[in-house]
């Protein structure tokens, strides 16, 4: 089982930057691990991703070495199963609303006594070649699980939320929150703001990683400020901003 190499930088309180990737692109991870991001979260709940891409995004991670995270949009054990099974280093879970929620999540990808995964020699486990019976409890150890809270209901049971055992992070989505507040697309609304300042106080008062967007440098320096070490971004956000730059850039010279 190798190295976390995420959660090894958040739990030395470092920084740690990388995008969503909804595109169903190896290609595209495997540039975002050469550019030097912590990780990549691969983006299975929107977007059209399938299994089998998923698996070798997850490999185009490992080559450029990046954490591969995968967003699964499914809160079931035998879903969230199969993309450990493909080597994700953890999950991004969404739209947990309780602590019986959570818990799933853990248990999902967490082997016992832990959790409730099944064995299986899947790519995750080198296929059962080289791996022995300390295979389990390393792989405990490595996973990281992190989940999502992004609804008014999660919000009022946060704090049962962020006490789960063996959660390492819990990310808060100003998109959602946005919505949900009635404030859509306003993700900067003083209300989300609010809201997700509140929570990473919880979340680091109980030990936990807090992560949200950080969208552009004063967006991630404004949260990392506040306590926010895990700070995600959108590869598609960065490809428009670079394009942008790059057309207005070189039409102004060549004077059109």
């Amino acid at each position: 089982m190798k190295k976390n190499t995420l959660k090894e930088k958040l739990n030395a309180g470092q920084a740690t930057l990388g995008p969503f990737v909804g595109f169903p692109s190896p290609a595209i991870v495997e540039t975002m691990g050469w550019l030097g991001f912590d990780f990549v979260i691969i983006d299975c709940e929107h977007g059209p991703i399938d299994y089998e891409t998923a698996e070798n995004m997850i490999r185009a991670a490992e080559l450029s070495g990046t954490t591969a995270i995968v967003r699964i949009g499914l809160n079931e054990q035998q879903h969230i199963q199969r993309y450990m099974d493909a080597g994700a280093d953890g999950v991004l879970i969404p739209l947990v609303n309780n602590a019986e929620d959570a818990l799933k999540v853990v248990n999902a990808v967490k082997y016992p006594p832990m959790g409730k995964r099944g064995a299986f020699s899947g790519r995750g486990a080198r296929f059962g070649v080289g791996t022995g019976p300390d295979y389990f409890e390393k792989a405990n150890e490595e996973t990281f699980v992190a989940i999502q809270i992004e609804t008014p209901e999660s919000i009022e049971n946060a704090d049962e939320i962020i006490a789960t055992p063996n959660v390492d992070a819990v990310f808060l989505g100003p998109g959602d929150l946005s919505l949900n507040f009635g404030f859509p697309g306003q993700m900067e609304h003083e209300k989300v703001v609010g809201a997700i300042e509140s929570l990473v106080g919880k979340i680091k008062a109980a030990g936990k990683h807090a992560g949200t967007l950080g969208n552009y440098p004063a967006h991630a320096k404004f949260w990392h400020d506040r306590g926010v070490n895990w700070l995600v971004s959108a590869a598609t956000r960065h490809m428009i901003a670079g394009a942008t730059t790059y057309l207005d850039g070189t039409r102004e010279a060549l004077g059109e």
